[in-house]
């Protein structure tokens, strides 16, 4: 059973990354499963990123689902190695929550939008 339920096209995962790295250096981000659960729970995620390869899956499972019930954008990296280096992480990352986009916000939006047509 998988929790990844859109297939993102791989020009968007670089778009995706870029919207991350710029987030990450003049908004606030969560970095990690546990964060990012809070700040969904909380109703104060704009968008959250998960890795593919998570392993057990069942680590990240409940974000998509929890993401829907509180209508948060999500989408997916291939790596959890991409998605840590996107935010400037040196470890591999499962999960992102992006919470104030800063200078990305017109890139996360364009994120959110061409992710809502895949669905």
């Amino acid at each position: 059973m998988s929790y990844i339920n859109i297939q993102i096209p791989n020009e968007l995962k670089k778009k995706i990354a870029d919207a991350l790295t710029k987030a990450s250096a003049g908004g606030k981000i969560r970095k990690g499963m546990n964060e990012t659960t809070k700040a969904v729970e909380r109703a104060i995620a704009k968008l959250v990123v998960l890795a593919e390869d998570v392993s057990p899956p069942e680590v990240v499972m409940h974000l998509p689902i929890l993401c829907n019930e509180k209508k948060v954008p999500y989408a997916f990296l291939t790596k959890k190695e991409d998605l840590g280096k996107a935010v400037g992480l040196e470890v591999g990352c499962s999960a992102i929550a992006v919470v104030e986009a800063g200078d990305a916000d017109a890139d996360i939006k364009d994120v959110i939008e061409k992710v809502a047509q895949l669905k």
